[in-house]
């Protein structure tokens, strides 16, 4: 395969009220990537246990390519708790199999063939998968005009402004919620200005070709030099939110890869992120109408 699309971090297990599903953004986004017909590939560590035997086999009956490195240490699991408002709080477990991503040869393979990539900050959160990723981001060919997506998942204080902005750096698209960007904003020493004032900011000061600002049911925002696409979201009713931020960045980069307009893969995204929430967990199948 050729123009893979890598989902890389973490590969878990969200222990929700109902029970346990596969989770993590990097599976999420890299399944929803697949159900768009584009080639996709998650990059994670599971340990030698029965929660990673199950994860490799859920990966493979979906038909979601992997590269999943087995190592000495637990496979990841965090425990979520759905509010009222069916948004879930999150207890992420420590020293895990994903904070161990090994740097193989196989990953650099991948690398070379790899035509767009997402990570976030949490699984940066251990130094040896933040080298990792580091060593991914930089065997990717410029040749491949490549899309680096830097989702940023600030959880239980697994960051600080370093990972963020040396993540920053490295990344062509930016995607960020506003409750991250005011933490941001004041991490960096520019708290008193606007949300949209905040985006041009880090869309100018790290020459990003795109940011992209979700607000929750106030709608969302992509910032590209000059210009700007706005969405109001969709009244749906919620079953939760778990994942539904990973189909909207899956959704948005199928279709900017697949040649559309921003504002297009914009309208695509919302339309597959509420879908999202109207199903329970981070993987439902999406209907034909999304994906075709």
């Amino acid at each position: 395969m050729k123009g893979i699309v890598v989902g890389m971090g973490e590969a878990l297990w969200d222990v929700l009220p109902e029970g346990k599903k596969i989770g993590g953004a990097p599976a999420n986004f890299a399944y929803h990537v697949s159900q768009f017909g584009l080639p996709s590939c998650v990059v994670s560590a599971v340990g030698d246990d029965a929660l990673g035997h199950e994860i490799i086999e859920n990966f493979t009956s979906k038909g979601l390519t992997h590269l999943i490195d087995t190592v000495p240490y637990p496979t990841g699991t965090v425990q979520v708790e759905i509010d009222q408002a069916g948004i879930p709080q999150y207890e992420i477990k420590e020293n895990v199999a994903w904070d161990n991503i090994p740097c193989t040869p196989a990953l650099r393979q991948l690398a070379e063939k790899t035509k767009a990539v997402c990570f976030g900050s949490l699984a940066q959160r251990n130094v040896v998968s933040r080298n990792t990723i580091n060593s991914f981001l930089d065997a990717i060919p410029a040749g491949n005009a490549p899309l680096i997506v830097f989702d940023v998942n600030l959880r239980q204080g697994f960051y600080n402004k370093e990972i963020l902005c040396n993540s920053m750096k490295r990344c062509n698209i930016l995607k960020i919620n506003d409750e991250e960007l005011v933490t941001v904003s004041r991490m960096f020493g520019y708290p008193g200005i606007d949300l949209q004032d905040k985006c041009w900011i880090l869309l100018g000061k790290y020459n990003l070709q795109m940011l992209i600002l979700t607000c929750g049911i106030n709608g969302s925002y992509v910032f590209t030099p000059g210009n700007v696409s706005f969405q109001p979201t969709p009244k749906v009713e919620v079953a939760d939110t778990v994942g539904a931020g990973d189909s909207f960045t899956a959704a948005f980069i199928s279709s900017i890869l697949r040649g559309k307009s921003v504002a297009e893969a914009h309208s695509r995204a919302v339309q597959t992120s509420a879908y999202v929430c109207t199903r329970p967990g981070a993987m439902p199948i999406l209907p034909a109408e999304l994906t075709e």
